[in-house]
């Protein structure tokens, strides 16, 4: 999954001009207005993005002051969007106006929860996210002295962000919205890993341990001494008050239930979750029978599959067999690992252009997790620099690379790398004709479901030859679609935890290791987890649509291009772009 962090929460735009006559040159320019302001308000979006304008700074977004600064902006943004009447916008800025209005929908509607309550948990909080760039390997540069500096003060806007969501939690306990105590015993053990004896063992020490040659000797001890200074005398000393607060006092208020619909407005919550994740108005239920019926489906296909090996036994079985079996767990050392997935980058480069006439020219590498989250983390893509001098990464945990099971890798690369998020993610970031704000623009539906959809793409790309890694992307749509059941059963139908974990074991062939790893995950993030089968399904049934409709003049490369060029768009909004496109070629 990809990660573009706080861009997706809340778009700022400026307010509107008193001039009576608006032009689309003048839209224009309200967005890149817009644009610049959104970065100056959130500050580290733009180190992500490979600019370095604001690397000294971190906003308290945990404050109510700065929530305060965001509802106030868009609710004037909203109100300015007025001054451009449709009628004088081209079809493009008009779908520019529509996105910037559902952006503001989404930012308001985000204040009328609680979620803010649970700022913590063991895979989505921004404990997570700073620790990669603590660890001088993610997009905090550390090249030159100023970099060494900002990092300095940068830290202690992250220091006042650790002091308001333990301010959050508290007021959290009293109104009852708090993480369920399993979530809660993951995320002990991260912030303990932040509590070391010494200064020089610490994850914030990394860019001293690779202090650039080039530096003179003075700049090399002066960094020393104050980085030294910073860890000991106030990050340890945060991490401890903030570990000990979550073992101790959070731990014992911890929850029992492990949905939403346990918290008071948390039904209200998850409608609003489904809206942002999936980009429709569907129901928890109305989701919850599409996943039933879609697991249907795909135990029929695995079927086939068993039955294709010459496997003798039933379903359940096999999963066991597919999960347990030898060869498919061949390597003993994780560089292997790596090595694999870039074995199949290189058997895809031949098809892709079969497929694809919009390919990215941003780099891509696969790396390991780092240690300090591959306990709790997934596989992953980050997203490469607006310039491409920073590659997109392809993030893969390897917790024990003995029981490393290689069934999947070949789905899991297309939908991480190519031509999943790295295509979808870098051709919308080099993309010069979006304004500034679209190129950074993510819809889970269909981000997530362009991702799931390219799975679906690996005959066509070479792969897929042995039927244990054709069944392996089975089990990947099928853990999709079980997501459509558990997240709307956990969160709308009063599941619990273990529920979960066995309706998932009764239906794929993951690990109960990750299986529970997974549950979590949806436990802790309502909504997110439905975005990639409803955004898979929504792009699947489109390239049906034009396929009929368009018979012998139906073109794979221009599909492609056609759901490809917009960037990340809610689903209706790609279904009328494509329906536009079909009916120009009829």
């Amino acid at each position: 999954m990809k990660k573009l962090f706080f861009l997706s929460l809340a778009l700022a735009f400026v307010g509107c001009s008193t001039s009576p006559k608006k032009t689309a040159a003048d839209f224009d320019a309200y967005l890149e207005e817009a644009y610049q302001e959104t970065l100056a308000l959130y500050r580290l979006p733009s180190t992500y993005l490979g600019e370095s304008r604001y690397n000294d700074t971190l906003p308290n977004y945990l404050s109510k002051a700065f929530s305060d600064k965001e509802i106030a902006l868009n609710e004037k943004y909203k109100a300015g969007l007025a001054q451009f009447p449709d009628d004088i916008l081209s079809e493009d800025q008009r779908l520019s106006k529509q996105l910037m209005l559902w952006e503001i929908d989404i930012a308001l509607g985000d204040k009328k929860h609680l979620k803010h309550l649970m700022p913590l948990d063991q895979m989505w909080s921004f404990h997570l996210s700073f620790g990669q760039l603590a660890s001088g390997q993610g997009a905090q540069p550390f090249v030159t002295p100023q970099d060494y500096r900002n990092w300095l003060v940068r830290v202690e806007g992250y220091l006042a962000w650790m002091q308001s969501a333990e301010d959050n939690m508290r007021e959290g306990i009293e109104k009852g919205w708090v993480l369920p105590t399993a979530l809660i015993q993951k995320v002990i053990p991260q912030l303990a890993q932040m509590v070391t004896d010494t200064p020089e063992e610490h994850l914030f020490y990394a860019p001293i341990k690779k202090l650039p040659a080039t530096f003179d000797e003075a700049d090399k001890e002066n960094f020393t001494a104050a980085y030294t200074a910073l860890i000991q005398d106030k990050v340890i000393p945060a991490y401890r008050r903030l570990h000990d607060f979550i073992a101790g006092e959070y731990l014992a208020a911890g929850r029992d239930s492990s949905g939403y619909d346990a918290l008071a407005g948390g039904a209200d919550y998850y409608q609003h979750a489904i809206k942002r994740y999936t980009t429709t108005s569907m129901t928890p239920e109305e989701i919850h029978q599409l996943g039933l019926s879609e697991v249907a489906r795909i135990r029929t296909a695995m079927e086939a599959v068993k039955e294709e090996v010459g496997f003798d036994g039933d379903l359940m079985t096999f999963f066991e067999h597919v999960r347990t079996a030898d060869e498919l767990m061949p390597f003993d050392a994780s560089q292997q690992v790596i090595d694999n997935f870039n074995a199949i980058h290189q058997r895809v480069i031949p098809k892709v252009n079969e497929l694809f006439s919009l390919q990215p020219k941003t780099p891509f590498e696969v790396r390991r997790t780092e240690a300090f989250r591959e306990a709790s983390a997934s596989a992953e893509y980050n997203a490469g620099s607006l310039d491409g001098t920073r590659p997109g990464i392809f993030y893969v945990p390897i917790r024990d690379v003995a029981t490393y099971n290689v069934h999947q890798d070949e789905d899991l690369f297309l939908h991480e790398a190519i031509p999943g998020h790295h295509f979808q993610i870098s051709l919308q970031q080099e993309n010069t004709a979006l304004p500034s704000f679209r190129k950074n623009l993510w819809y889970s539906a269909y981000g997530e479901g362009w991702a799931l959809y390219t799975e679906s793409l690996g005959k066509e790309l070479g792969l897929y030859e042995d039927p244990y890694q054709y069944f392996g992307m089975l089990a990947a749509e099928m853990h999709r679609a079980i997501r459509l059941v558990v997240d709307t059963g956990i969160h709308a139908k009063g599941w619990t935890r273990e529920q979960a974990i066995q309706y998932s074991l009764e239906n794929e062939s993951e690990s109960e290791v990750k299986i529970t790893s997974e549950i979590e995950r949806y436990m802790a993030n309502p909504g997110q987890a439905l975005s990639y089968k409803i955004g898979q399904l929504k792009i699947r049934e489109l390239r049906s649509k034009a396929e009929t409709a368009l018979g012998d003049n139906f073109d794979i490369r221009e599909f492609h291009r056609v759901v490809l060029e917009s960037g990340c768009i809610p689903l209706a909004l790609l279904e009328e772009k494509v329906n536009r496109w079909i009916n120009s070629l009829i």
